[in-house]
C-alpha cells in the first residue's frame, strides 16, 4: 500500500489478496484429492478395531501385519513381476517408434508428410472402448489371446509420444545433422546417439506416462487374458477384493503395494515431465 498524490494507493493490497485467495484455492484442491490416497493409508496401517471405529481415527498406526499377509499369502510378487516386465516391455518398444516416427515427421521429407502427421492427430479422437471389438477379433485370429504379446503389441506406439517427440526434434538445430553426415552417420545412428540424448525429457515423459498407463491396465487384460500366471496387478486387486470382502486392511495393503512403484517414480521424475510437456529443456544450449 504506497500514497501517491495524497491518496492510498490500494493495488499491491488487492494483488497480494488475490494471491492469497489463489494459493487458499489450490490448498484446498490439494487436500480434496490427496484425501482418498491418505485415507487408504490410514486404513491400511490401521488395526482390524481401529477400520471400524466411530469416530473414525484420522493418525495412521503402526500396523503392518496386513501387508505381511498380503506379501506371504498370496501371489502379489508374480503379478507384480507380470506387470513390471509388460510395463517395462511396453515403454522401450514406445520409446523406439515415438523417436522414429517423431524424427520422420520432424526431418524427412517426403510426400504426405502432412496427410500422415494429421492421421496421428486422429487417432487421439478415437475412444478405446469403441475398438474393443475388432481388436478382440483380431487377437483371436492372430491367437494372441490370452499372452504378453496381447498385452504388450497393441500399445508399442502412442500417438503423444509421436507428438512430443516431433516437436522436440524440429528444435534441434539443423547443423547436428549436417555435422553426422559428414561424418557418415545415418539416421537411425543420429536418432539414438545424437537426437535422443538431447531430447532427454521427451523420453523420460513419454516413458514414464507410458509406464503409468501400462501399469494401470485392468479392462484391456480382463478382457484378453484369463489365465493369473501372465495377468498383471490391477487384475489381481479385482481378485483381491472377491478374496478379502470386508477386510479393508488387507485391501488397502495390497492397493498401496500396487501404488508406491509409480508413485516414487513419479516423485523422482516430476521435474522432467514438467520439462518435457512444456516443451523445455531440450538440452541444446543456444
Amino acid at each position: 500500500m504506497r500514497r501517491r498524490s495524497g491518496r492510498l494507493d490500494l493495488g499491491g493490497l488487492h494483488l497480494d489478496g488475490l494471491r492469497v485467495l489463489r494459493w487458499a484455492a489450490v490448498v484446498v484442491i490439494a487436500v480434496l484429492f490427496s484425501f482418498p490416497l491418505y485415507w487408504v493409508v490410514v486404513t491400511a496401517f490401521n488395526s482390524h478395531s481401529g477400520t471400524l471405529s466411530i469416530p473414525p481415527d484420522f493418525v495412521p498406526g503402526l500396523h503392518a501385519g496386513a501387508f505381511l499377509f498380503v506379501a506371504e499369502h498370496t501371489d502379489w510378487l508374480h503379478y507384480m513381476l507380470n506387470t513390471v516386465f509388460v510395463a517395462g516391455t511396453t515403454v522401450a518398444l514406445v520409446i523406439a517408434t515415438s523417436a522414429m516416427a517423431g524424427y520422420a515427421l520432424a526431418e524427412l521429407s517426403f510426400k504426405g508428410r502432412g496427410v500422415v502427421f494429421f492421421l496421428v492427430l486422429a487417432v487421439i479422437m478415437l475412444p478405446a472402448q469403441a475398438l474393443l471389438i475388432p481388436q478382440y477379433a483380431v487377437a483371436l485370429h492372430l491367437h494372441l489371446l490370452n499372452t504378453y504379446a496381447v498385452q504388450i503389441v497393441p500399445f508399442a506406439a502412442s500417438t503423444f509420444g509421436v507428438i512430443l517427440f516431433r516437436q522436440f526434434f524440429k528444435g534441434l538445430p539443423r547443423a547436428y545433422w549436417e555435422a553426422a553426415r559428414l561424418e557418415g552417420v545415418g539416421h537411425l545412428r543420429y536418432i539414438w546417439r545424437v537426437a535422443l540424448p538431447l531430447a532427454r525429457p521427451a523420453v523420460v515423459t513419454v516413458a514414464l506416462l507410458t509406464f503409468i498407463t501400462s501399469w494401470n491396465q485392468f479392462q484391456w487384460p480382463l478382457i484378453m487374458t484369463t489365465s493369473s500366471s501372465i495377468q498383471p496387478i490391477e487384475i489381481a486387486l479385482s481378485h483381491y477384493m472377491q478374496t478379502f470382502e470386508a477386510n479393508w486392511r488387507k485391501l488397502t495393503s495390497a492397493v498401496l503395494l500396487a501404488l508406491v512403484p509409480i508413485v516414487v517414480l513419479f516423485l523422482l521424475l516430476q521435474r522432467h515431465i514438467v520439462a518435457g510437456v512444456a516443451g523445455r529443456d531440450s538440452g541444446v544450449n543456444s
